[in-house]
């Protein structure tokens, strides 16, 4: 029997702790390459920060602060049934002191809207991407759907712009906080009448409008400076704005119909648009009556919104 001498032992623990350690880093490795593999996707899908709410908040307080009057004379529109000049001569009537009589609903509404519209539409898309496997258009619409399903919470401050807005209440109450108050006695179901035609335009709009944007803007031509970027925002924004806008016009045509009421049945949204349809004698040109001003409205309005929403976020 061969007995091993001391160098031989040596170097064989020497051999032994080099394997040893060869094996301690290979598994520290596989480790690595394992955590990386199981860490990639949530990293490359991450939730959107606040500013995409940030933003949209100041791209809807920029355009309510422009467009007011014009919403104004289009809202009488859509009650009435009057010619744009008709609108406009009821404004001067009311005059200067009652032309932005009503903008502190739309004002909070549309703020806190558009701020939930981006910030939540960015935060759905990004879970529902690290969540599930459906292809990323599919994803994103319902991302948007329930951006806009989530937006219908602050149907009462829509409904109490209606009424502002509406000159046969002016008698009744002075202020957004007075028409709150009238609407109190009739419970929280009141606050949240025409709730249903809101849902229907939403969600569908949204659906619309985060799927056609940035294939309508590459669609322009290519943007090579600042303010020419600036430029195909809007541009983008207010088309769309202005296709939406007239696509559901009949929807809002019954909001506002429904929301007008203060008290007594609450009637379906189809009989509502049968009632509107039978006032102005069947003929759909006069259903869309005050679609063309609601058509040059949505371009200045969803043009402001989507060029400040773009710019803020280069800015922030």
């Amino acid at each position: 029997m061969v007995v091993p001498t001391r160098q031989t032992v040596e170097i064989l623990q020497l051999f032994s702790l080099m394997m040893d350690s060869e094996a301690h880093e290979k598994r520290k490795s596989d480790l690595v390459l394992t955590t990386a593999k199981h860490d990639y996707k949530p990293y490359a899908v991450t939730v959107g920060s606040g500013k995409h709410y940030i933003c949209g908040y100041f791209a809807a307080f920029t355009n309510i602060a422009i467009t007011f009057p014009i919403q104004k004379v289009l809202f009488r529109q859509q009650l009435y049934g009057v010619r744009t000049r008709d609108a406009v001569r009821q404004l001067q009537t009311d005059g200067i002191r009652n032309l932005y009589r009503g903008i502190l609903p739309p004002l909070m509404q549309k703020t806190t809207t558009l701020a939930l519209m981006f910030g939540l539409y960015e935060d759905f898309s990004s879970l529902l991407l690290r969540h599930t496997n459906s292809p990323e258009v599919v994803t994103r619409s319902v991302a948007a759907i329930l951006a806009g399903t989530t937006e219908a919470l602050l149907t009462p401050f829509e409904r109490v712009q209606t009424l502002l807005q509406d000159y046969k209440h002016h008698d009744r109450f002075t202020n957004t906080f007075q028409a709150f108050k009238v609407l109190r006695p009739y419970g929280i179901r009141e606050y949240y009448r025409g709730l249903v035609p809101i849902l229907l335009r939403n969600g569908p709009s949204n659906a619309l409008f985060f799927g056609l944007r940035s294939p309508i803007k590459q669609c322009l031509p290519e943007a090579k400076t600042y303010s020419a970027n600036l430029i195909n925002d809007f541009i983008c924004g207010g088309l769309l704005g202005a296709m939406l806008g007239f696509l559901f016009f009949p929807i809002n045509v019954v909001k506002a119909r429904m929301q007008s009421q203060i008290g007594g049945e609450f009637i379906s949204f189809g009989k509502v648009l049968m009632i509107i349809w039978t006032e102005r004698d069947g003929k759909l040109t006069h259903l869309f009556r005050g679609a063309h001003l609601n058509y040059h409205r949505s371009i200045l309005s969803w043009g402001i919104i989507n060029a400040t929403y773009e710019l803020l976020l280069k800015v922030l």
